[in-house]
């Protein structure tokens, strides 16, 4: 009976290391040439996996798209939150939205293009809606700890948002500290 249970647990977890090396190939190709080249076939060969792979694993293009979607923003999220306190104040709070924004100009870009790529899909593909709203869930949260009005939440969460395309947009003004100064701003009710 042992056998039998090491050997299904060994099966799920081949399984599960396999999905997860799909969804590291989407994310690459969509770095690479963007989500017009992200197929089935394109992602198994990045994956170097057999094409029945990709599809036995994510019938559907949506859903290959939603692992990749959620996965670039898990990542994004795990380090918003790694930077953040309960109850920290606004400078120390901003400072780290701030620090993961920023990232998005340097070696990070590659992976904030395919994930902004992915949450601008996401207005033609009602499936990765949810998916691309937790981003701006959780920089919302950073604003709501602060104990502001719903009108500077939603312009703090703006501001991220134009923030993050602005350095994408390669605005060589945007430092961290500027981010830093821009996004205190929008956090000051007026």
């Amino acid at each position: 009976m042992s056998g039998t249970t090491e050997r299904v647990d060994g099966r799920r977890a081949r399984g599960e290391r396999r999905r997860e090396e799909i969804i590291a190939a989407t994310l690459r190709v969509v770095e690479r040439d963007g989500v017009a080249g992200v197929t089935h076939r394109a992602v198994a060969r990045e994956a170097d996996v057999p094409a029945s792979s990709a599809v036995y694993y994510f019938k559907t293009m949506d859903d290959l798209l939603v692992a990749a979607l959620t996965a670039a923003s898990d990542a994004y999220i795990d380090q918003l939150t790694a930077l953040q306190e309960p109850g920290q104040d606004a400078v120390r709070a901003v400072a780290g939205l701030a620090r993961v924004i920023s990232g998005a100009g340097g070696e990070g870009r590659a992976r904030a293009l395919a994930e902004r790529e992915l949450n601008l899909l996401a207005a033609r593909r009602p499936a990765l809606r949810p998916v691309a709203r937790r981003w701006r869930e959780a920089v919302s949260e950073v604003a709501w700890e602060q104990g502001v009005d719903e009108l500077t939440v939603r312009r703090f969460a703006a501001t991220a948002d134009g923030l993050c395309a602005r350095i994408l947009l390669g605005d060589e003004d945007l430092t961290e500290a500027r981010v830093a100064e821009i996004l205190g701003h929008a956090l000051r009710e007026d």
